[in-house]
């Protein structure tokens, strides 16, 4: 009886340890997601950096056309102008799957003139999840 109680309790602080590394890892990409939408409203290239590993691809159509754009070309672009008018964006995250050191998130932007629907593959490189790959929809409004 005594070791069924205390194999009872070490499941349970094993359970909830792994559910706070869940959390901790949830907040971790969250922070990711933030520098992503805050690199494209304020134009910042280094939050853009902090954000997407280098080798990160960004694929979708633009209007009829297929595009795949590297990572560096993409944050080239983005980064230049004046920062946007939040009150003018809505950028959401919508979802968090986690495997191992893998992560999907779903985000939906809503922009002046389109919404975009982005799925973002993440890795946890050197401690730190980067955005390793962007798919996105566009939907004229």
């Amino acid at each position: 009886m005594k070791k069924l109680l205390i194999l009872i309790l070490i499941l349970s602080c094993c359970g909830s340890i792994f559910s706070q590394t869940i959390q901790d890892e949830k907040t971790a990409i969250k922070h990711t997601i933030q520098l992503y939408f805050d690199g494209m409203m304020e134009r910042d290239g280094s939050k853009l950096d902090a954000a997407f590993d280098p080798s990160a691809r960004l694929i979708g159509y633009r209007g009829e056309n297929f595009k795949v754009t590297p990572y560096e070309e993409w944050a080239s672009g983005v980064a230049k102008g004046e920062k946007r008018d939040p009150s003018l964006f809505d950028n959401r995250l919508l979802e968090i799957e986690i495997k191992g050191y893998t992560a999907l998130a779903k985000t939906e932007l809503f922009w002046p003139g389109v919404y975009y629907y982005d799925y973002l593959t993440l890795i946890k490189i050197d401690g730190q999840w980067k955005i390793v790959h962007k798919t996105w929809y566009e939907e004229k409004r």
